[in-house]
């Protein structure tokens, strides 16, 4: 089921991040030490927004990459 309020995901397991761009915003954030796990209990809810803000959001450090004017941060 697609998401309502994130637009993409995507996940490197060697670094152990997760990008993910918000459709409200258009901001794209990574947030560090994400487990394999926990993104593919992400990709795999119903409610991903719920489930991220949840359990990533809130426990994860993160940083913008790219803001919503389509500016690269990072």
């Amino acid at each position: 089921m697609p998401s309502t309020s994130l637009r993409d995901i995507s996940y490197d397991p060697d670094s152990r991040t997760l990008d993910v761009t918000f459709i409200s915003s258009g901001r794209r954030y990574r947030y560090f030490a994400v487990e394999p796990e926990e993104y593919e209990a992400l990709k795999r809810v119903y409610s991903k927004g719920s489930w991220f803000n949840r359990h990533i959001k809130p426990t994860h450090d993160f940083e913008l990459l790219l803001h919503e004017s389509g500016k690269r941060l990072a």
